[in-house]
């Protein structure tokens, strides 16, 4: 569907208020947390603050990020669009927003509004600027500044408890150093540790930390109220706390789980704006949110309209006659630094569906970065030994199911896998139905590997427009979503899958190549599926050829593809070279004749995640040490 947003016309609604009745907003932004604080029945929290908080607003008990890691996240936050559907859901990537897109806060500005952030953007995106979006973006900026009976909008980010200072004890210590003894953990007293993790006393003290962490930032969020309060402002100011994501610890941070994507949202809306409240101060609302829907609920709040396109859902304004709750959350993964991973998410109030569109990657792919947590190293040594629960083995495997469905009620901890259960056939169908028009509506760029993405983007006038151009591309979206999801699905897919490999369009022909690689023992005897790959050994488009090269190396066919798939590591495009090294290094012994070529790919690269990549694949093959700075 073509859709034409009208993002400038901004109307008032009937209710809106006149710029002197208009609410402050304060945001208060957590990283790297999950709901452990007090007002969500944690027994281990300390959080006295934001527990008052709590008990004089509404704690939201439902609310999903749309993704398990900060920067695609609040990419959708700013902006109330999918990252998946604007560009900015690959971790570390820029995508190119639509002229017509605006973030948010540039509407409150136009409206009267004195925005500051105080600091961290990570949006993902580089136009419009910080300084276009924002009266004041930095380490000093601050509601106080405002003209004399300005509103605000003041955001505040507290760093302290990213996952860093999880796994650094120097930055622990730093954060932690004002905590009074009896707002100290125990590690031995923890009974919660999730059952995917070793009990050990390294994995104990990390839970502490996270504890100790988030008690020093509801002290950072006590002082930021009290600022209000003494400034008089405090029945003048709608405050909203939440965090970007789950806890910064693994199967948490960067999954799609409750344990990455479950967060805390508090609300305390004066009586002065209390139509805008959905509860009685005190009480719980059960309602699902998305983190894409914190734009046009702000946007309401300050009576104006929601842009026409916007993705977001309101969960405000609970009287507004045309208000319609959402039926389900969505969530997206993708690339996490070196490592793609294509996976979607879809939860209702009791259960989640997620679809692993690359299977036969494990749960615990090798990145850099979290594995040099102290939990992450725990797990590779319960591993190494051979010494894990059943819980710890599932997220060890070498590969994934396609569909995981949990009953969150039953199993929180997302354990029993029900998707092949009869008993729960009928709600796997409807969460499949779901997930999949909600790719359809969105335009899920996804799965679209990134360098195609990088080399249409710019013909495109956007990231966006690469999938909602001039003409109507809705039958290109569903064509492109079904056979992403068809290359995960073995032998009764073959022929839509060989069909793919002659399509026009390179994207189809990659999926074709992948599905048919996915399945290399039974594909290779499949009509003249071997003959077709090898023409796409000489494909117009490097992922194309990556794709083809994979699969032939995976039936044994290595002589040309092992050498075509190790050329694109020296090709123009970096996400192109990235594909490739990931090929090379999954394909694991196979890669051995080419190890000079990966051994080239630690010299100087586009990006660094190229060299993580080849340094992992050279390491595994020489027997070293896997270490890059």
């Amino acid at each position: 569907m073509v859709r034409t947003p009208i993002l400038l016309s901004l109307v008032f609604f009937v209710c809106a208020a006149t710029a002197a009745e208009k609410p402050n907003i304060l945001w208060l932004s957590a990283e790297d947390i999950s709901p452990h604080l007090g007002c969500f029945g944690d027994p281990y929290a300390k959080t006295p603050n934001l527990d008052a908080l709590a008990a004089n607003g509404t704690r939201y008990s439902h609310v999903y990020t749309t993704a398990g890691v900060c920067a695609p996240c609040r990419s959708g936050i700013i902006t109330g669009m999918y990252q998946n559907s604007i560009g900015t859901h690959h971790m570390r990537c820029n995508g190119k927003l639509p002229e017509w897109l605006k973030p948010f806060p540039m509407y409150l500005q136009a409206s009267g509004y004195y925005c500051t952030n105080n600091s961290k953007t990570d949006y993902q995106f580089s136009k419009p600027s910080k300084s276009e979006i924002w009266d004041a973006c930095s380490s000093k900026a601050h509601w106080k500044n405002r003209a004399e009976g300005q509103p605000f909008f003041a955001v505040f980010n507290y760093t302290g408890c990213h996952e860093s200072g999880i796994a650094s004890e120097s930055k622990y210590k730093q954060v932690t150093e004002g905590l009074p003894d009896d707002q100290r953990q125990d590690p031995g007293a923890f009974e919660n540790l999730p059952p995917y993790y070793p009990d050990t006393p390294v994995v104990r003290e990390d839970w502490k930390r996270n504890y100790e962490l988030i008690t020093a930032m509801d002290a950072w969020a006590g002082k930021l109220i009290e600022e209000v309060k003494a400034a008089g402002e405090w029945e003048n100011t709608i405050v909203m706390f939440w965090s970007d994501h789950g806890v910064g610890l693994p199967r948490a941070k960067r999954w799609l789980y409750d344990s990455g994507t479950h967060i805390p949202l508090i609300a305390h809306i004066p009586e002065k704006f209390a139509s805008f409240r959905t509860t009685d101060p005190g009480e719980v609302d059960d309602q699902l949110i998305n983190s894409v829907d914190f734009a046009p609920s702000m946007l309401q709040l300050a009576g104006l309209a929601i842009p026409e396109g916007m993705q977001g859902v309101p969960f405000l304004f609970d009287g507004e006659p045309n208000r319609s709750p959402r039926a389900y959350a969505y969530g997206a993964r993708d690339r996490m630094d070196e490592r793609y991973d294509i996976i979607r998410a879809v939860r209702d109030k009791r259960f989640r569906l997620i679809r692993n569109f690359e299977p036969l990657k494990p749960y615990y792919q090798y990145m850099n970065t979290p594995e040099k947590g102290a939990t992450m190293q725990e797990i590779r040594k319960a591993e190494g030994a051979g010494e894990m629960t059943d819980a710890m083995a599932l997220f060890s495997a070498g590969r994934k199911p396609v569909k995981e469905l949990y009953d969150l009620e039953k199993d929180p901890h997302e354990i029993h896998n029900l998707a092949d259960d009869p008993a729960y056939a009928e709600k796997l169908k409807e969460l499949e139905e779901a997930l999949f028009a909600w790719q359809l509506s969105i335009g899920d760029l996804g799965l679209i590997p990134e360098s195609e993405i990088d080399e249409r983007e710019e013909s495109a006038g956007s990231t966006y427009g690469i999938l909602h151009g001039e003409t109507d591309q809705s039958a290109y979206i569903r064509e492109l979503t079904s056979i992403a999801t068809r290359a995960s699905e073995g032998e009764s897919a073959f022929p839509a899958l060989r069909k793919a490999l002659d399509h026009e369009d390179s994207v189809i022909r990659y999926w074709g190549a992948t599905g048919l690689g996915n399945f290399a023992e039974e594909a290779k005897s499949f009509k003249d599926t071997t003959i077709a790959l090898e023409k796409r050994l000489e494909d117009p488009s490097p992922t194309v050829r990556i794709a083809a090269g994979r699969a032939l190396c995976r039936m044994g066919l290595t002589d040309p593809a092992l050498s075509v798939v190790a050329e694109e590591m020296k090709g123009k495009g970096e996400w192109a070279r990235l594909e490739a090294a990931i090929v090379l290094d999954e394909l694991d012994e196979v890669a051995r004749p080419v190890l000079e070529t990966l051994q080239g790919g630690l010299g100087k690269q586009p990006n660094k995640y190229i060299v993580r990549v080849s340094n992992k694949a050279v390491n595994d093959l020489l027997g070293t040490s896997n270490r890059v700075p």
